[in-house]
């Protein structure tokens, strides 16, 4: 090779290398772009969720983890009133909260306040950051980080505090793409902090208006206290009263008395005299004094004691008193008393009954110890009315007492006169109780069943709605059933026969239910159910299930058989039932619906059914080819969330009243089986041209056991056969192939012979019947949603599921679940076994369709 060509290619490579470089440059730049991007996405999402700013900085935290090194993030903000840099979230790997608490100036001496004074994003490795502290331009706290990058928050043109994320690992770095993201993310947080800068400004005009009442009820408050005191001094009064009352010995009465007294006044001195006014004399029961504690009688004389008896009031004596008294006359006192053994203060209160006074009590003191009130005069009043009642109730006693034995002697001669007369008094009252009960049993239940009748059932569903609205998780449903042909059990067997029929009926129906359900007889052939404490709708299914297999025997009398059933209407509990008759009333109307279809069969309330009074726009409602109609595609997913070559295609309605709804739903309402068919046959022609334009390799779309009945089988595998229908896979109903007729099971048997793709949808969600695996030759099997919620709650569901992916294993079947699009619901049946999904649905784009009656359009 020539050294021209050399050249040449030299160039080339250089050329090549260099367009290499720009190109990496480009991508490197796509790539950010798109990070920050999704970034704000998420952002955006999340400041439209959450309510507040505290919930809003985990938020962020959680999207920046995503993209940066972040597991070391804060954020603080500037307080203008303190001048402070206070700490808004806070989240470390090595220092707690308690670290940046613990310094006072933490952030504003800081790596962080060096970033609000400069006023523009900085980053810091381990070693700048020795460097600027060494320079004096900031403080060091707590453990160094190795990457520190600071990102100043504004709001117009103000800093109102720093975004802040560091890292402790040397190889975690921050680049200028990283910390672009950072100073995005602070502009989206300056908007947040304006919210809550506006309520700090309303905390403001609160505590301004709360400081000002605060200076207003400070003087109620104070009459509070006041009267907080006095009740609190009630309250001991009341204590003394119910002492008084309750105690059965009376010295320990005023032992308790003379106790709790000393806790609110002076009383080391207390006596209690009574008063005889035959005798004249005062007799001292309670004495207890420093100088004198005998209280002997003594006749009634000229004392302060007379003085209280004979005024009826209480009475505060203190030495200028006491002199002026015994001047007066009034009152005469010993003469031979030691100074220091007369009382300088004395306090005396009557004990005064219905009858009169008693007798007083007294409290005095000795040297000037205590000088007694008015406040200690109206305490003694009411002490001496509780012990002068205690004290009358006390002699009333002893003559009960007396003639309580008197009466003894009386009462045991009537007493075995009174036994006999009581025993037939007690068969009389046990009699009447049992009358009693079974009139209440009568009027609540049916009298050929037993069952409870409508009252009951109406009281017991009455409160069953009310706890429903206070606590709306605890789910509940009514059954309303109808035998079917019971008028023909009546006709040819008899009435009585009818009776017996019934009788079995409701012991029958009981065995369905559970202890705490309820079952009813309305009247005639009539019954309800209510079923409490359900946590899924399928229970009650379950049970109209056992019910409708029960009634599918043969009622059997005087040698003939009927076939009777039951029609069952369901409703469940929701927000807006206010009444009982209103579930009752959807209940019945779920009812005549599937007696209307058919018969020993049952169905859930639907909106429908009570859309119109009118029949004729009820009808049109019902008109499936009077109905916008468009596709929705659900992808076949994987537990990481890739794409298999399969999807999901199904139809939904414009419904006037129900909104988008379900093919699979419409097609019950439909006005006759022609249209039915005309319509699921148009829009499996418009599903095949939806293949067509789709990449991928399989396409799996539900149809009914319509197309398989002998009148419109033909139909069907023209259309298959004129389309590419390789690509296209049959669903049929799990339910539908169970109970399809002889012809339907031969033609699709058929469909298979002929090389069409077929599955089963919905398996498993009434009962896994494992031979319909291995009867037909399905391509696809799509559990059911109630079937995999099950798998998780109850073992012996995974053990059925276990023998499912044994057949399929064996059959080659692709077995897929139908569940929440949930990480962790879809991780546990992982483990299970299941390894495919279906992924959210989305709607496809309009699709243009000769018949105006069924054109596509996006939901």
């Amino acid at each position: 090779m020539s050294s021209k060509s050399l050249e040449d290619s030299a160039t080339h490579f250089d050329k090549l290398a260099r367009k290499n470089v720009r190109l990496k440059s480009l991508l490197q730049k796509y790539k950010q772009s798109h990070h920050l991007q999704h970034a704000l996405l998420q952002l955006s999402e999340q400041a439209s969720t959450v309510a507040e700013l505290t919930l809003l900085y985990p938020a962020i935290h959680n999207i920046l983890q995503d993209y940066i090194p972040s597991k070391n993030f804060f954020v603080v903000l500037h307080n203008p009133v303190y001048d402070n840099l206070e700490l808004s979230y806070f989240a470390d790997e090595k220092d707690g909260l308690s670290v940046p608490l613990k310094y006072e100036q933490y952030f504003k001496e800081g790596l962080t306040g060096y970033v609000f004074k400069q006023g523009k994003t900085s980053y810091f490795t381990k070693q700048q950051t020795e460097l600027a502290v060494e320079q004096g331009l900031l403080k060091c706290f707590g453990t160094p980080a190795e990457h520190w990058v600071g990102v100043p928050v504004y709001r117009d043109k103000s800093i109102i505090g720093v975004m802040v994320a560091q890292s402790y690992e040397k190889d975690l770095s921050y680049s200028e793409q990283q910390i672009e993201l950072l100073e995005v993310m602070s502009l989206y947080l300056a908007t947040a902090i304006e919210r809550v800068k506006k309520r700090e400004l309303l905390e403001s005009e609160v505590k301004i208006r709360t400081r000002a009442l605060t200076q207003s009820n400070q003087a109620l408050n104070e009459e509070i206290q006041q009267r907080k005191k006095a009740l609190e001094r009630q309250q001991i009064l009341f204590k003394i009263s119910e002492l008084a009352t309750l105690s059965e010995n009376l010295d320990d009465v005023y032992k308790h008395v003379h106790e709790i007294i000393k806790t609110i006044t002076y009383a080391d001195n207390l006596y209690i005299a009574l008063y005889d006014e035959q005798t004249h004399w005062l007799s001292f029961p309670y004495c207890v004094d420093e100088y004198n504690d005998t209280g002997r009688p003594r006749p009634f004389a000229k004392g302060f004691s007379e003085l209280v008896l004979s005024s009826e009031e209480c009475q505060v004596i203190d030495i200028d008193k006491a002199n002026n008294l015994i001047k007066l006359g009034v009152v005469e006192r010993p003469v031979d008393v030691p100074a220091e053994r007369t009382a300088t203060s004395w306090l005396g209160a009557p004990l005064k009954t219905s009858q009169g006074v008693i007798g007083l009590i007294v409290c005095q003191a000795y040297n000037n110890k205590h000088e007694f009130t008015q406040d200690d005069c109206e305490l003694i009043t009411f002490v001496s009315h509780q012990i002068a009642n205690v004290i009358q109730t006390h002699l009333a006693n002893q003559e009960l007492k007396l003639n309580h034995q008197k009466l003894e002697n009386r009462v045991a001669e009537k007493t075995k006169e009174l036994r006999q007369a009581n025993l037939h008094l007690q068969m009389q009252i046990e009699e009447r109780k049992k009358i009693e009960q079974q009139l209440y049993h009568d009027a609540h239940h049916d009298s050929l069943t037993s069952l409870p009748n409508r009252s009951l059932f109406l009281t017991q569903l009455e409160k069953t709605l009310q706890h429903y609205q206070r606590y709306p998780e605890q789910q509940f449903a009514v059954l309303f059933i109808d035998l079917d042909k019971f008028k023909d059990i009546n006709d040819h067997l008899g009435h009585q026969a009818g009776d017996q029929f019934l009788i079995g009926v409701a012991e029958s129906f009981s065995h369905c239910i559970r202890e705490h359900d309820l079952l009813a007889r309305l009247g005639g052939d009539e019954f309800v159910v209510l079923l409490t404490h359900l946590t899924e709708q399928q229970q009650a299914q379950d049970v109209a299930k056992r019910i409708i297999e029960i009634m599918r025997k043969p009622f059997c009398m005087k040698g003939q058989c009927i076939q009777s059933g039951a029609s069952i209407g369901i409703t469940y509990s929701k927000p807006s039932y206010k009444h009982t008759d209103e579930i009752i009333r959807d209940a019945d109307a779920a009812m005549y619906y599937a007696k209307n279809a058919g018969r020993n069969r049952f169905e859930c309330f639907h909106p429908l059914l009570n859309a119109s009074n009118v029949q004729h726009d009820a009808d049109n409602m019902h008109h499936l080819d009077d109905l916008p109609m468009h596709f929705r595609s659900a992808e076949i997913i994987t537990l990481d969330e890739q794409t298999r070559a399969e999807s999901l295609l199904e139809a939904f309605g414009e419904h006037p009243v129900l909104g988008s709804t379900s093919f699979e739903v419409l097609k019950k309402f439909a006005t006759d089986r022609v249209q039915h068919f005309e319509v699921e046959l148009n829009l499996l022609k418009q599903a095949f041209s939806l293949v067509s334009d789709s990449k991928k390799e399989k396409v799996l779309f539900p149809c009914s056991g319509l197309v398989l009945e002998r009148i419109n089988f033909q139909a069907l595998c023209k259309l298959l056969k004129a389309h590419d229908a390789n690509r296209m896979c049959l669903l049929f109903n799990e339910q539908e192939i169970r109970y399809a007729s002889a012809v339907q099971i031969e033609n699709l048997k058929n469909l298979v012979a002929q090389g069409f793709s077929i599955g089963l949808n919905e398996f498993a969600k009434d009962c896994c019947e494992l031979n319909l695996l291995t009867e037909f030759q399905f391509d696809y099997l799509l559990l059911s949603s109630t079937f995999s919620k099950r798998v998780l709650q109850q073992e012996n569901y995974h053990l059925q599921l276990q023998g499912v992916l044994a057949i399929t294993k064996l059959q080659n079947i692709q077995v897929i679940a139908k569940v929440p699009s949930i990480f962790n619901y879809r991780t546990l049946l992982d483990k299970h076994g299941l390894s495919l999904f279906i992924g959210k649905q989305h709607a496809l784009a309009p699709f243009e369709h000769e018949a105006p009656s069924a054109q596509f359009i996006t939901s």
